[in-house]
């Protein structure tokens, strides 16, 4: 059945084509990165997958995504996960191998201390939950040379990108991670740093466009102090031949914070340092063969131009294929660790279908989005309406367009007839009723499980409840109350009794839910009730209290017969 209803969203809230702007129909243009686009694509991730291409990479593709494992591994961490992913499938479609891999930043130091932890299970949790001191003693060290807070992981930096791996699991997303500490071990820095420290002017040259006190003096390696282990920034001379530097321990400034050094001088490998970020970052597309990277818009007004500096004229290697996404807020807010304002993967799918968080990262990576949690049921309408689309029951050419071909990377199947999706709010009223049985029940009585809808349709389908009645509680909405099983201990006044008996004939002869909400209000006038007396006393009779949703629209959804009765006073 085609669906013709009017929508709140432009077509390109839902129909994120392509990563220019481009329109169906309009003439070819140049990509960002030089390759003349050819056909139209309805899926931003072909866009890139042409341009990739066009460079005829090795294979495997690689396809990276990176993080700096501080703080809260958050749902914005999962964006390069995702935005690398329906990129790395689209070229498996084509038939090319391809690796996606996370780097952990774990040789970095420890720079403050964060506000907000998320144990193992993605839960927030306060310092005071956790030894804290555990972070706190070990300022200025890598993260893997700091203790799991938690006591469960070798180190810090296993605890978070153990975080990490468990989110690309649960949204179904194969992605290989990368310990920097690791590679640095294994010595697959060593070409890099022996590249960077046998031109130090040359190099210097290059990063004084892009940062401040580079001068004659500055190396730009970081040994880790042999005596107090904390990352130090001077060093006082190279030794090629042994791979090896002289470090004196000296002071970090950040912020308008320092962390002291311990003045220890001694000697440090390639081995036992690491590059600064600017290098660093380069030089893993060098040691990993990255293909094509996806980054915030921070990168690209900031590391992403040196990086490329850098890798042509320092490495003598071709940056990767980018692309910019834009950072989306939360509750129209950025998302920030420090402030406590973010949300994790696990916390928001006890909200949320994964298909559906999927869905909201197969939307356009250029425009920036709000999550907002109030409004929950805004997204997963969108993402039905999609869903339909993709099965051609929208008429609507875009979208149409844009679903056929992402729906089945978002899904990772082809839309089923037989499947069943709740709208949310629909999902939240049936959250208000706890026996299973009913819910199912009330489905089936407004239409939304037919007779011969598969059982595992019909179980997919009521998932999407318990969802819902937790959004309805964390959001404490109008959704959050409970149906009373049984016949609340209430009595009423004589008019109040006559004006529920007149009401329960009224549901008793078919009206919708509509009506009975009208209805309500005449029926207080008749007994010279005031309106708020008889919704509290109706209230009072379902959820035993004094308030709830709008009560006519409610019992329009609930099974006649209950109504009926409950509204007597009888069951």
């Amino acid at each position: 059945m085609s669906d013709d209803s009017p929508h709140t969203d432009s077509p390109h809230d839902d129909s994120p084509h392509v990563l220019s702007t481009r329109a169906v129909g309009s003439a070819d243009e140049t990509s960002d990165e030089g390759v003349e686009a050819g056909e139209f694509h309805a899926f931003w991730a072909d866009e890139v997958a042409d341009i990739i291409e066009a460079r005829e990479p090795d294979e495997p593709i690689v396809i990276k995504g990176g993080v700096s494992p501080s703080g809260v591994a958050h749902l914005g961490n999962v964006n390069e996960v995702m935005r690398g992913y329906f990129v790395a499938e689209v070229l498996r479609e084509r038939g090319y191998e391809v690796r996606q891999v996370f780097t952990s930043d774990d040789k970095d130091p420890l720079r403050k201390l964060p506000r907000k932890l998320a144990n193992a299970d993605g839960e927030i949790v306060g310092l005071g939950d956790v030894d804290a001191g555990a972070l706190g003693r070990n300022l200025g060290k890598p993260y893997t040379a700091i203790p799991d807070p938690f006591g469960e992981r070798e180190s810090y930096a296993a605890h978070f990108a153990a975080l990490l791996q468990a989110d690309a699991d649960r949204l179904g997303v194969p992605v290989e991670m990368i310990s920097n500490t690791e590679l640095y071990a294994e010595g697959a820095f060593d070409d890099a740093i022996r590249t960077v420290l046998s031109d130090l002017d040359g190099v210097r040259e290059t990063l004084s466009a892009y940062q401040d006190k580079v001068d004659d003096s500055y190396v730009p390696f970081n040994p880790i102090c042999g005596d107090c282990g904390k990352v130090t920034e001077t060093v006082t001379a190279v030794d090629l031949e042994t791979e090896t530097v002289e470090y004196a321990c000296t002071d970090m400034t950040v912020g308008g914070d320092v962390i002291a050094g311990c003045d220890h001088e001694g000697t440090a490998t390639f081995r036992e340092g690491k590059l600064p970020w600017r290098l660093e970052w380069p030089a893993q597309w060098d040691v990993l063969g990255v293909d094509f990277e996806p980054f915030g818009k921070d990168h690209a007004e900031g590391s992403w131009p040196s990086g490329v500096d850098i890798a042509r004229n320092v490495f003598g290697v071709e940056p990767p294929v980018p692309m910019v996404y834009e950072w989306f807020t939360l509750d129209g807010e950025a998302l920030s660790s420090s402030a406590g304002n973010v949300i994790t993967v696990p916390e928001l799918l006890e909200l949320l279908e994964p298909v559906v968080v999927r869905y909201f990262f197969a939307l356009h990576p250029k425009k920036a989005r709000d999550l907002d949690i109030a409004r929950l049921d805004q997204l997963v309408d969108r993402f039905d309406r999609f869903e339909r689309a993709a099965a051609g029951e929208v008429n609507d050419e875009e979208l149409t367009a844009f679903a056929e071909r992402a729906y089945p990377f978002v899904a990772g199947e082809e839309p089923r007839a037989e499947r069943v999706r709740l709208p949310y709010t629909f999902a939240a009223v049936l959250g208000m009723v706890d026996d299973p049985a009913l819910r199912e029940q009330l489905a089936r009585d407004e239409g939304h499980i037919q007779e011969d809808t598969p059982a595992w349709a019909v179980e997919e389908a009521l998932e999407r409840v318990e969802r819902a009645r937790t959004w309805a509680e964390r959001t404490d909405n109008e959704y959050n109350y409970r149906l009373q099983t049984d016949l609340p201990d209430v009595s009423f006044e004589d008019d109040v009794a006559a004006a529920l008996d007149d009401l329960a004939a009224f549901v008793e002869a078919g009206h919708d839910g509509e009506a009975i909400q009208s209805e309500m209000y005449e029926t207080a006038r008749a007994h010279d009730l005031e309106v708020g007396e008889f919704f509290e006393a109706g209230y009072r009779l379902f959820f035993d209290d004094t308030q709830g949703p709008r009560l006519g629209e409610f019992l329009g959804e609930l099974e006649r017969e209950y109504v009926v009765a409950r509204l007597r006073r009888e069951a």
